[in-house]
């Protein structure tokens, strides 16, 4: 199995030397490995690595366009949640909140308004945010 931001960069026709060989690593790969490639191809390319804030909200909003497009379940995004997510708008706010709330603890009775909620919170998100669905969706869907 792949990582996935170089092989969609491949994709796209954006191409560098760093970049062909993080798009080959596995998963398992070493993470310090991974980002060192990830970060030499985004210079090889010229893009910017994004500041701390910025990256948090990315995430953040991959998760709500990854749940409103069917390709994260409501526990995807509750696990994919980490301590740089970053909320910026009342959007942000919003999905953050209603996400972190989500639990697998949870009774059977509040599954269905919790992920009415959390579908709800990442449509608005994905209808209101400037940062697109173009950044990538963190994982894909298990069920």
């Amino acid at each position: 199995m792949t990582n996935g931001a170089p092989s969609c960069a491949i994709a796209r026709r954006r191409d560098s030397p760093a970049l062909r060989e993080p798009a080959g690593l596995s998963h398992r790969s070493d993470a310090t490995e991974i980002r060192e490639l990830y970060v030499q191809a985004l210079h090889e390319l010229g893009i910017p690595l994004p500041d701390e804030e910025r990256a948090g909200r990315c995430l953040l909003v991959s998760l709500a366009f990854g749940l409103a497009e069917g390709e994260l379940s409501p526990q995807d995004v509750a696990d994919g949640l980490s301590m740089t997510v970053a909320a910026c708008t009342g959007e942000e706010t919003q999905f953050l909140s209603v996400a972190v709330d989500y639990s697998e603890w949870m009774g059977p009775r509040e599954f269905p308004g919790r992920e009415r909620d959390l579908r709800a919170a990442a449509l608005s998100l994905a209808a209101s945010t400037d940062l697109g669905p173009s950044i990538g969706v963190p994982g894909t869907r298990r069920d």
